[in-house]
């Protein structure tokens, strides 16, 4: 269930002959596992032909059946062709490979400073929480005394009296 495209819409595409292209497919066709290319047998080109209106009249009657390029086959073909098409749309590719690869890479980035700022979070989170007991001790403490010295009686001060 890929998505392909015929030999002869990409010749068009890239600015060559059929014929070219699939001469330069031949000559290099371990640059085409099956992944990226397959051709079609000939019931498959059969079947095309009679639910396919739209198919170029010199395509239709080619004794061979077509090649079909899947997404990285369609982009292999243009590292291999020759014409000035092929050859902006390989140096595109090339561009695009590295602006995703360097936006992995920011984002990679990004994702480990995140992760610093989360343990860094949870450090402090685990320091206020010991600082929260404290308090919490503080207060009890303070309660406790509190409560000591609501239950006592009044004593006689220790020390002398001054002006009796």
């Amino acid at each position: 269930d890929q998505k392909t495209m015929l030999d002869f819409d990409l010749a068009e595409l890239y600015e060559v002959e059929t014929r070219a292209l699939k001469q330069a497919v031949k000559r290099n066709i371990s640059r085409f596992p099956s992944d990226f290319m397959f051709q079609l047998n000939k019931e498959e080109w059969q079947e095309l032909i009679t639910i396919c209106d739209k198919l170029p009249k010199n395509a239709k009657f080619s004794p061979a059946p077509p090649f079909a390029f899947t997404e990285q086959g369609v982009a292999m073909l243009s590292s291999i062709l020759n014409s000035e098409k092929a050859i902006k749309v390989n140096i595109e590719i090339i561009r695009i490979f590295a602006r995703i690869r360097q936006i992995l890479m920011d984002n990679n980035k990004l994702l480990l400073d995140i992760e610093k700022i989360k343990n860094k979070l949870e450090h402090q989170d685990k320091k206020l929480t010991n600082h929260d007991k404290n308090i919490e001790l503080v207060f009890k403490h303070l309660d406790e005394l509190l409560a000591k010295k609501g239950t006592q009686e009044d004593r006689k001060s220790i020390g002398y009296k001054i002006g009796k």
